[in-house]
């Protein structure tokens, strides 16, 4: 009795069916970080298509472009990243694949700075609480006429002073 073999395995279905959920946009961290900036009062612009590498979020007044890395998929250079592990496996795969996306993320940025862009980029476990107010208070002080506006802003219940 001859036995029908399938040329697809359970594994590779199911490894399939996970990399498919696998967004380049709309991802958690972008996420994060979008509505804590929002919640700061930046407003900003989504994937910007005509600039280099498609940022996440534009700050056209500033020219800031803000790119939301994922920690695996951009191998993050901090050592003390756990997420930016190389897979155990099939490395002949990964390692040109993620090597790949590291050199356009670097061509993308010096593309970017050339036109005199400020680019900065958000590691995905980077997006804690406390590191993305420093990234607002970094955002909000970038220009100064900017943050002047917030302070103003800032005082408008308050009393006029005299001769104003």
């Amino acid at each position: 009795m001859r036995l029908a073999v399938s040329t697809t395995n359970e594994t590779d279905t199911a490894r399939s069916a996970q990399m498919s959920r696998i967004r380049g946009r709309d991802t958690k961290p972008e996420m994060r970080v979008r509505q804590a900036l929002h919640s700061a009062g930046l407003r900003y612009r989504l994937h910007a298509k005509d600039l280099p590498g498609k940022p996440d979020l534009v700050f056209r007044s500033r020219k800031v472009a803000l790119f939301v890395h994922g920690c695996f998929w951009h191998q993050h250079p901090d050592p003390n990243c756990k997420l930016a592990r190389m897979p155990k496996s099939k490395l002949d795969f990964w390692r040109p694949k993620l090597e790949g996306n590291r050199l356009r993320d670097e061509k993308n940025r010096s593309a970017l700075e050339a036109d005199g862009w400020t680019v900065v980029e958000v590691w995905e476990c980077e997006t804690k609480p406390d590191q993305l107010q420093r990234l607002i208070t970094g955002l909000q002080t970038s220009n100064p006429l900017r943050a002047a506006e917030n302070r103003s802003r800032s005082r408008v219940g308050a009393k006029p002073k005299a001769g104003k």
